[in-house]
């Protein structure tokens, strides 16, 4: 079972950083994982942030594309989002999630929506003031 843990939420004013961190347990290493970063706002659906896929390749959401980074560690169990430039609209809950992923020489899955994805940690909240 895997288990995931976020943490480095605060509260920023406009402009400011935070970078989060997620911990995860239970991996397999027989098993490939697509992992991300999605957030909630009150009364919004969850959205996804940014993505790395068991290839390796990162995508972003247009919203915070050239502000946020998706990364992982160098034990691959832990995944970090530094949040540059940040807004008010950035205010959310913010998850880590994961997933056993298919990838081969011709085909690589990429699960985008929040509803593909298997394991998710408690969250950590992000206030961006103006």
């Amino acid at each position: 079972q895997v288990h995931l843990v976020e943490s480095g939420g605060g509260s920023v004013q406009a402009g400011g950083s935070l970078r989060l961190s997620c911990v995860a347990s239970g991996y397999t290493t027989v098993s490939r994982y697509c992992v991300a970063w999605f957030r909630q706002a009150p009364e919004r659906s969850r959205e996804g942030v940014a993505y790395i896929d068991s290839d390796g390749i990162t995508t972003y959401a247009d919203s915070v594309k050239g502000r946020f980074t998706i990364s992982k560690g160098n034990a691959l169990n832990n995944l970090y989002l530094q949040m540059n430039s940040l807004k008010p609209e950035d205010t959310a809950m913010y998850y880590c999630a994961a997933k056993v992923c298919y990838c081969s020489s011709s085909y690589c899955s990429r699960p985008r929506a929040h509803s593909e994805y298997s394991y998710w940690g408690l969250g950590t909240q992000v206030t961006v003031s103006s």
